[in-house]
């Protein structure tokens, strides 16, 4: 195949090393935090609490950009090398989710996977499996896609919220032999509460549902192995907690499962043999490229493949308890000081992303972005979304000034 034969042969050495040397990844004694900290120049400026919106950029991922701009005033065009950095985002991707290289379609976007996904399913098969289950944390994108399968004969149906969660009973209710899918997010965009996931998982493979986990608000803030939860199919992307940028993201698809589906949603990058030329016929790849559509976003493969080197060098175990920490003292400040919290207590029930209700959120987010505070709000909640690369101090600043305005939180 083309991809494997351009990684065979790439005509700049020290920049292959770059992108795929394995760092070592420390133990949590070792981890300075403080000097991950240095690694996010906005750092130095502002306390950025907003990774559930665009992670901190990163010199790792600045550097990377500008080796893009370098590559393409000294060469101009170099395909092979650019195959290249598709891959190792593919490679990346795969050892973040614990699964093989095959199994990763790299997208524009969430919006891309899943559509490529919904495209493959036929909703008027003998099986009678027409049912979407969706919930009602969905993020627009994954609602929208599948309500706009209706039209191809798909029925969808939304679980419920219960209190700011959704019990696991609420989706064993809604799961049934009708089900053709199961399209739920990991972590819910508005509120920060992280759903059971795996058990979701084990009740669409005991009706015999497909299972596709939205995780753009959850991966690299979590551990996350396909092999121990069992998705069928998994999207997510680069611009949040994965460190890299926007247009660029991608689509796991289970191994057993990728040559029973032929997307309608393709293009040359999703062929067999890219490089065949083929006008005659549609003949998609084996792997999950046949997931892919037209030319990779080659800039952004740049940007993605530092962003991910830089959380495997920090390691996600380190990274989630990291997090944990910085979200168990939101949470602590915030009952101290009398404020609704959006989001679940329990650690198992959130990852990264806090949220407190407020009376005016957008009032509430510029005058804390006046402070040097960068936050975000969605539906009455102000979102306080820490990475590692925060801390206590940024915690402690994030409240002294929510103390000036607390006439506007609940």
């Amino acid at each position: 195949m083309y991809f494997r034969q351009a990684q065979a042969a790439l005509p700049y050495q020290d920049r292959s090393e770059m992108a795929t040397s394995i760092p070592t990844i420390p133990s949590d004694n070792e981890l300075d935090w403080e000097s991950h900290r240095q690694r996010f120049p906005i750092l130095k400026n502002k306390t950025y609490l907003n990774s559930c919106a665009y992670g901190a950029l990163a010199t790792d991922v600045i550097t990377a950009l500008h080796q893009y701009i370098d590559d393409r005033l000294v060469k101009g065009t170099d395909w092979d090398y650019w195959v290249k950095q598709n891959e190792t985002v593919r490679s990346a991707v795969a050892n973040l989710l614990g699964a093989k290289d095959d199994e990763i379609a790299v997208t524009t976007s969430a919006s891309a996977g899943i559509n490529s996904v919904a495209s493959a399913l036929d909703f008027a098969s003998e099986d009678n499996r027409n049912k979407v289950v969706i919930s009602d944390f969905e993020f627009p994108t994954n609602a929208q896609i599948w309500y706009a399968q209706e039209r191809r004969g798909a029925k969808v149906k939304r679980v419920a919220e219960k209190d700011g969660y959704i019990p696991i009973e609420h989706f064993a209710d809604a799961i049934d032999e009708q089900t053709k899918i199961v399209a739920v997010t990991q972590v819910c965009f508005r509120n920060g509460a992280r759903l059971d996931i795996p058990a979701i998982a084990e009740i669409a493979k005991q009706k015999g549902a497909l299972m596709l986990v939205d995780g753009y608000q959850g991966l690299g803030t979590v551990q996350f192995d396909v092999n121990e939860v069992k998705p069928d199919f998994v999207v997510g992307g680069m611009v949040k907690y994965l460190l890299g940028t926007a247009g660029i993201g991608f689509l796991y698809a289970r191994e057993g499962l990728i040559e029973k589906l032929t997307p309608t949603v393709t293009g040359w990058f999703a062929q067999r043999d890219i490089f065949a030329m083929n006008t005659k016929s549609y003949d998609p790849s084996p792997s999950a490229r046949r997931f892919e559509m037209g030319t990779p976003p080659i800039p952004n493969c740049y940007a993605a493949a530092a962003g991910l080197k830089v959380l495997d060098s920090t390691g996600l175990p380190a990274i989630e308890r990291r997090i944990g920490e910085l979200g168990n003292a939101i949470i602590q400040e915030a009952e101290r000081a009398g404020y609704t919290l959006a989001t679940p207590k329990q650690s198992g029930r959130r990852a990264a992303l806090i949220t407190l209700r407020t009376h005016d959120e957008q009032q509430l987010v510029g005058r804390l972005d006046a402070a040097g505070i960068v936050t975000s709000c969605r539906f009455n909640n102000i979102r306080i979304a820490p990475h590692f690369y925060n801390n206590l101090n940024d915690i402690d600043t994030l409240f002294r000034e929510l103390s000036r305005h607390k006439h506007l939180l609940t």
